[in-house]
């Protein structure tokens, strides 16, 4: 008998659902038009395949269920505090756990603790809300991931790495003594969901030891960056996810985490530190913003579904069949000639806005435009991760500029099937066939931090077909052949 190669499945059965509809194409219009073309805004009822965010979509499993019967709500003392705890130090290794109600809480409290106006804050690529809340404790960021991250269709297997030489440029042009901490992302989300190499992370934790800085991890998606380590980083192929997750962390001093993502939760995240006086001044802190030290803004089931997920998520089948899902989306849309970023990430795939839009301006917020393209075509929901999202310098009031102009679609972990994959594929096959009739927009409604969160839109003039070569008219009706149709 012939070897052959067997279909892949989720390592999982469906036990409960949940039902989805779809709008036909004037609804899906008119809820655009309400939510001001921008997705975020839109109702989660008018959404068909939600992949605007991994945070906080995650399906959670039987034993997590379970988890939440046996929290315990006291106010003080919680026994599910001392699980999560015990949770926390197993997998990730920090001595001090401190709970918040999610990621940027953590993010808000490590950054009023360590850093001073004036201070410099290197590290590989920011992400929104931590830049912001490094500025609005005065400082600036300096971003030294390596010069591939910032090219889409550069196959680097580490694009999150950390250039070494740029970061001793930061030391030597602003003093150790001006950086309070390193930023350090895995499976950094900005750039794709690309990961970075221990070997690098081994250097950079050298050279921060040497000049006595700080490493602060940012750790939602450490697990994921685990799994491309064991995949792709020689030595580390018979290492199981759990110990290469503990190295990375033992490589660090203090980490953030929104469990949202790895975690499999939809609340929750936490500060963890190793350093016995800054963890007794984050008490502090998360007293004052979010609840008692032992509970931190969560309730007791909560940290007990939290708890379970830690363990859950560093075993290789369920991680495996995670990214694995990310990876079958991205080669229907490579087979397809789509523009995305290469190497395929981890929690989604990324559309090259720049390519898939290439006859608008960044003035124009061409992801954003086409992210509202894809949620009218289909109902799929995505989000812009360019313009829009790095937002404005907070001194010079101009827009940070953007190498990356990206289309997100990040999908929760346990919720979707193949099929759906399949439906999203097809939609951006089609929006991508008549690419040429999506026009630009402009902003209506700007809110001071986060804008991409909030802001609004409307479109500009339609493109007149006078403008498009016969080359762009042909393309802009032509089919890409006879697929199997969605319904609408």
């Amino acid at each position: 008998m012939s070897a052959r190669k067997r279909p892949w499945a989720e390592p999982f059965k469906i036990k409960v659902v949940e039902s989805l509809s779809m709008l036909d194409r004037p609804g899906r219009a008119a809820a655009l038009e309400q939510a001001g073309f921008n997705t975020f805004l839109l109702r989660s009822d008018d959404v068909y395949i939600d992949l605007l965010t991994d945070s906080g979509t995650n399906a959670m499993s039987d034993r997590q269920w379970a988890a939440l019967m046996i929290g315990d709500e006291a106010y003080a003392g919680s026994r599910s505090f001392f699980h999560l705890q015990d949770a926390v130090r197993e997998i990730y290794g920090y001595k001090h756990l401190i709970p918040t109600h999610q990621g940027r809480a953590a993010e808000h409290i490590l950054s009023q603790l360590l850093i001073k106006p004036g201070d410099i804050i290197p590290g590989n690529m920011y992400f929104t809300t931590t830049r912001l809340h490094q500025e609005l404790a005065g400082a600036s960021f300096v971003d030294v991931i390596i010069d591939e991250a910032n090219d889409p269709q550069n196959e680097h297997p580490f694009k999150g790495n950390v250039d070494l030489d740029k970061l001793q440029a930061v030391i030597d042009n602003f003093g150790a003594h001006r950086i309070p901490y390193i930023c350090i992302a895995t499976a950094v989300n900005m750039c794709g969901g690309q990961p970075l190499s221990l070997q690098n992370l081994k250097a950079v934790s050298a050279l921060a030891r040497r000049q006595g800085i700080r490493i602060v991890h940012d750790a939602t998606r450490c697990v994921e960056n685990a799994y491309m380590i064991h995949n792709n980083e020689p030595g580390y192929a018979d290492r199981s996810i759990a110990e290469i997750v503990r190295e990375i962390c033992d490589l660090t001093d203090m980490c953030t985490m929104s469990s949202k993502k790895d975690n499999l939760v939809n609340i929750g995240g936490f500060l963890a530190a190793n350093d016995d006086e800054f963890a007794e001044q984050a008490r502090n802190m998360v007293v004052v913003y979010e609840g008692l030290h032992t509970y931190g803004g969560l309730a007791g089931r909560d940290m007990e579904a939290m708890a379970v997920g830690i363990r859950e998520c560093v075993d290789l089948e369920h991680i495996k069949a995670r990214v694995g899902q990310v990876y079958y989306l991205g080669r229907l849309l490579e087979e397809a000639g789509i523009p995305i970023v290469k190497p395929i990430g981890t929690h989604g795939v990324f559309l090259d806005a720049k390519r898939f839009v290439g006859h608008l301006s960044p003035e124009v917020f061409p992801a954003q435009a086409l992210a509202a393209e894809i949620y009218l075509d289909s109902g799929v929901r995505t989000m812009e991760r360019g313009i829009v999202s790095a937002g404005r310098d907070p001194k010079s009031g101009r827009n940070y500029g953007s190498e990356l102009e990206l289309v997100r679609m990040t999908i929760p972990r346990r919720v979707y099937t193949q099929a759906h994959m399949d439906v999203v594929a097809e939609s951006v096959i089609e929006v991508y066939d008549h690419r040429r009739w999506i026009t630009g927009l402009e902003m209506t409604f700007e809110p001071k931090f986060l804008r991409f969160f909030q802001a609004r839109f409307r479109p500009l003039a339609t493109t007149p077909v006078a403008q498009l070569t016969s080359t762009d008219a042909q393309g802009a009706t032509a089919s890409s052949g006879a697929r199997h149709r969605r319904p609408t």
